[in-house]
């Protein structure tokens, strides 16, 4: 088994980074030398930007080999490799002294592998200033130093930080390729990887827990529903209220025993035993942590209702596609009678004026309007596209 192998649906960008490990390797023709120090893997969420930047910092820690070998995999799964730099957030942005750190590190020689690599997840989340810093590492790295950027696109970094890395583009996978990957890495039954991966939307991450966690599935559900019983104003305003306290179940869920586990293993590293007496002199490293895990409790219910706003996006899409007679598959087929209800009840001018809302609210929630505010606004929307051709029925007016 390779370090690519759990990858999906990416053929030609493995191909690259893999050639140029080999490239890079002892004893490789220095004219086929296809490596370079900075790389920017971008692609859609969920196309496995991480997942490949690990992957490629593995072979290249990997002794001799570019396929990766088993020690240093669990040393870069575990992000415990002495020559693997990561920087990842939990906040909204990626502060300068974070970046600061980490350009600070990547001055010093690799240890025991042929190369120091840099990876950096999120880094669209970087401001002006702090992109300004990470330039001049990236401009003058040094020899064995690589770094490795990961964006949803090349727009989301400043022009002088692209003019200085070697771009690979990702694709989404295809669903199927989606699917099998669960079936093969995860043990999830057939049905289940092929629905989880089409109401992902070939979204790896998301599709691996909606095939593993039947309360991520009820709580979409639930988020579909309530958006497909709406027909009032005021059934509006109720189904954001629902939608927001369903956001704050999936965030807690995912934070909740993350924060656990975070907590017993810093109490462990401090040679705390559980239930003991915290001793003052390390109680502000404790609530350094709790600090930190409340932004990330704030992040979460942030990506929380984003991802809602995408499954009603996919649920209007498949409104829409059913009012234009379009020969596409559903993605949500497990409440298509819903969707074809929904279809019948409105005009596809107005399914459209439902996906520009929700496009909207997504643009405000991320601007700091208050997400109940923008569900609200949101779904008054959806109310009303079915009401004309109600009223219309009953030869009144709205």
């Amino acid at each position: 088994m390779t370090v690519w192998d759990e990858l999906t649906g990416q053929d030609e960008a493995i191909e690259v980074f893999r050639a140029a490990a080999a490239s890079s390797a002892v004893g490789a023709d220095p004219a086929a030398n296809s490596m370079t120090h900075s790389w920017l893997i971008t692609g859609p969420p969920g196309s496995g930007r991480s997942n490949l930047a690990f992957a490629f910092a593995t072979a290249l820690l990997s002794p001799g080999t570019p396929d990766g070998d088993e020690a240093t995999r669990r040393q870069v799964a575990a992000r415990t490799h002495p020559d693997l730099a990561v920087l990842t957030t939990e906040r909204v942005i990626i502060t300068i002294d974070e970046v600061r750190t980490l350009v600070s590190s990547s001055q010093f020689s690799p240890s025991v592998s042929r190369f120091r690599v840099m990876v950096i997840e999120d880094a669209d989340r970087m401001t002006e200033r702090t992109s300004n810093l990470l330039l001049k590492a990236l401009e003058e790295p040094p020899p064995r130093t690589v770094w490795i950027l990961c964006a949803p696109s090349e727009a989301d970094l400043i022009p002088t930080i692209r003019s200085r890395v070697r771009s690979v583009r990702l694709r989404i996978p295809a669903i199927a390729d989606v699917a099998r990957l669960l079936e093969s890495r995860d043990g999830v039954p057939a049905d289940i990887a092929l629905q989880a991966a089409r109401e992902a939307q070939s979204h790896i991450g998301m599709a691996h827990r909606l095939a593993t966690n039947d309360d991520a599935r009820r709580r979409r559900e639930q988020t579909l529903r309530a958006a497909l019983g709406i027909r009032t104003v005021s059934d509006a305003v109720l189904a954001a209220a629902t939608l927001m306290e369903l956001a704050g179940e999936d965030a807690k869920a995912i934070t909740t025993e993350r924060d656990a586990e975070e907590r017993e293993s810093a109490l462990r590293s401090l040679g705390i035993e559980p239930g003991g007496t915290i001793p003052p002199a390390l109680r502000a490293q404790l609530r350094t942590m709790e600090e930190d895990q409340k932004r990330r409790a704030t992040r979460s219910l942030r990506d929380g209702i984003d991802r809602i706003a995408v499954d009603l996006l996919s649920l209007f899409r498949d409104v829409l596609m059913l009012q234009l007679g379009a020969d596409v598959e559903p993605v949500n087929l497990s409440i298509i009678d819903g969707v074809r209800e929904a279809a019948e009840r409105s005009r596809p001018e107005q399914t459209l004026a439902v996906m520009d809302a929700i496009s909207t609210a997504r643009r405000r929630i991320e601007g700091n309007v208050a997400p109940a505010l923008a569900l609200e606004a949101m779904l008054v929307v959806v109310a009303r596209s079915g009401a004309p051709r109600s009223a219309a029925a009953r030869g009144g007016t709205l």
